[in-house]
């Protein structure tokens, strides 16, 4: 009865969540026009209709297709449609085009997501307990890889809303919260003191974990102080008005080549309001646009859409740097640290490489992170659009280092 009772519970917890975060994506997709849906507005960026149907071909490929014996895929076609990346199984549809797919129709990826998911929850009813032991590691990958798509889909649509004059807003009222509020006035930076020493990094427990936060090693660390908040609008804001897009010194030459290339003079989505012709910076009255529309910038919230190389930028001009990686997760749980995840992705100064000893996950998953250590930074935290529950201390995020249009800002460390 016993183990009977557990298996009950097992599959219950693995169908509830199943059905949470996948309904979680059609809710986030709700407000948007099939029109909105079919835009990508750079190579980067994939329309919502495509994050919807690849999240659904990851279930149908992976776990469907290759465990369900007769499975019959909905559509043969979307195997090369909606893959993303991964080599070992086949070619895909361009990246940079899949804007240009205006057919499946939004009702036809429905369809798509709705044939998969009851597959998907028989599967999960029906399958004996070994088979469902067997499968629950790629079906939680899945579902947080859902999660993960989530988040882009809102990035996603915020950009190509932003490059629309109208400026449309995706919601009226916040869809997304963060974890903490922000208080209603700048206060002085606090710096906690952190010892340092031989510290262990990286997951180690028996829960869900990306194989990029792995193994557990050691790590040794000097002394320093880390900001109790994040970077705001308010003191990025004196950044700018100080010159700091016009300054080489503060800038990495790759950044200060990008802001000669494209022109930067603040955050994106910043936008220059009620300013004479030729006016500098600090003459500017800000607004910034968000998924709420265009709004007046907060002074208090945390500095957000800025690139690795702003945030570098910035913290040398206050006399300052970023984090490592390892500097951050060590100082999570410090006292009075403040917003460490739920409001912006924390730029850290880590190169995206492997952990000592990493080895990617098997079969498919192989695919999944480990081919992208290189050319990226490493993020921490977790932001607005980060799904509640997703992130964790050893969580590794991970862009290039020109990434703007990501829910991304800057907390400052210093050497002691």
């Amino acid at each position: 009865m016993a183990d009977r009772d557990a298996t009950s519970f097992f599959i219950s917890k693995l169908q509830r969540s199943y059905r949470e975060v996948r309904g979680r994506s059609i809710e986030l997709a709700r407000p948007l026009t099939a029109e909105d849906q079919c835009i990508q507005s750079m190579p980067d960026a994939s329309p919502t209709k495509w994050h919807l149907a690849h999240t659904t071909w990851f279930f149908e490929t992976v776990v469907l297709m290759k465990h369900v014996a007769g499975y019959v895929p909905f559509n043969e076609k979307y195997q090369y449609l909606f893959n993303s990346y991964y080599e070992a199984l086949g070619p895909r549809h361009a990246r940079p085009m899949r804007g240009l797919l205006s057919r499946p129709s939004v009702e036809d990826v429905h369809r798509y997501r709705h044939h998969v998911d009851e597959a998907m929850l028989r599967l999960i009813a029906t399958a004996d307990v070994g088979t469902l032991s067997q499968l629950e590691p790629i079906i939680v990958l899945g579902l947080n890889h859902e999660q993960q798509h989530q988040e882009l889909l809102l990035t996603d649509i915020l950009h190509a809303f932003s490059c629309n004059p109208m400026r449309p807003a995706y919601a009226s009222v916040p869809a997304v919260h963060a974890d903490e509020d922000i208080p209603g006035e700048i206060r002085p930076v606090q710096w906690l003191r952190q010892a340092g020493g031989v510290l262990d990094i990286g997951f180690g427990g028996q829960a869900f974990a990306f194989d990029n936060e792995s193994p557990r090693h050691k790590v040794l660390l000097r002394p320093y102080e880390i900001a109790d908040h994040l970077v705001s609008n308010g003191e990025f804001a004196d950044f700018v008005a100080d010159g700091g897009y016009e300054r080489p010194e503060f800038w990495l030459s790759d950044g200060w080549a990008m802001v000669q290339r494209e022109g930067l003079k603040a955050p994106a989505y910043w936008i220059a309001t009620a300013e004479p012709a030729g006016a500098p910076c600090c003459l500017r009255v800000w607004e910034e646009f968000g998924l709420q529309g265009r709004h007046p910038l907060v002074s208090t919230a945390a500095v957000c859409h800025i690139s690795f190389y702003e945030a570098a930028a910035y913290a040398e001009w206050s006399g300052a740097r970023l984090p490592t990686e390892f500097e951050w997760e060590a100082a999570f749980h410090a006292p009075g640290i403040q917003h460490m995840t739920g409001h912006v992705w924390q730029w850290t100064r880590s190169s995206y490489d492997p952990y000592p000893g990493f080895r990617p996950l098997p079969g498919v998953a192989a695919e999944y992170n480990g081919k992208f250590m290189v050319g990226q930074q490493v993020l921490r935290g977790g932001s607005i659009a980060t799904p509640k529950g997703h992130t964790r201390p050893t969580y590794r995020n991970f862009f290039p280092p020109a990434t703007r249009w990501q829910f991304s800002g800057v907390r400052l460390v210093r050497d002691i």
